[in-house]
């Protein structure tokens, strides 16, 4: 392992909001699950998530322009995770936490209704793995129990057939779908999903290549 990327999970391992649970920890119960709000972020302000992560350019860059809500990202990989985190503590930020883990032990970190919005960040797409993607009815579910009644789930993808499938899911169960382009950065759309670029999405802007984004409510009737 590069000498570099070690010493990145050293000092993971010094920032106060950067959780890295255990398998043992998420038996025993998550302790902030259903506490985020008085005992971390220590008020009742809105929390919003971010699912696969990566460096958190979303969950940072929305944390400082509404310092009025709480962000929380998750990834599992703790290299990225280091670079957020890191920008969290030199900014001396209070309202951002990461937690390294799957996307598919959520329901071990948020107890009911206590997500207010859900962002996913260019995903994996899971090619022939629809099961996995972070839009299949699985974890459309899941999301369901923890947000809400009025949150909504922001998705941007480059790949087409994800985009697809995901618009696919929103009609065959019904969900509220609010927006959705094929797009992104040639239609009409003006708000924070323009004005936030992760890494990765300013190299395939350059590259020519498009950007998917798809705004939809859950449909909590069926």
């Amino acid at each position: 392992m590069p000498k570099k990327k070690l010493i990145h999970f050293e000092e993971n391992l010094t920032f106060p909001h950067l959780f890295q649970p255990n398998y043992r920890d998420l038996e025993n119960g998550f302790p902030l699950r259903t506490h985020w709000a008085e005992e971390f972020f220590k008020n009742s302000h809105p929390i919003i998530t971010e699912l696969g992560c990566g460096k958190g350019e979303y969950t940072v860059g929305l944390a400082y322009k509404y310092p009025e809500k709480n962000f929380i990202g998750i990834d599992l990989k703790g290299a990225r995770l280091w670079r957020g985190s890191k920008t969290v503590q030199d900014k001396a930020m209070n309202n951002v936490a990461f937690i390294r883990s799957r996307v598919d032990h959520i329901l071990k970190f948020f107890g009911p209704g206590e997500v207010s919005g859900i962002w996913i960040t260019f995903p994996d797409p899971q090619p022939g793995k629809e099961r996995k993607r972070l839009t299949a009815p699985v974890f459309l579910d899941r999301y369901k129990i923890i947000t809400t009644p009025d949150a909504i789930i922001h998705l941007k993808t480059d790949n087409p057939d994800f985009f697809q499938y995901t618009l696919k899911i929103i009609e065959q169960h019904q969900h509220i779908l609010l927006y959705s382009t094929d797009d992104l950065y040639h239609c009409d759309l003006a708000e924070d999903v323009i004005t936030i670029r992760t890494y990765y999405e300013r190299m395939w802007l350059e590259k020519g290549k498009k950007i998917c984004y798809v705004k939809f409510r859950l449909n909590r009737k069926i």
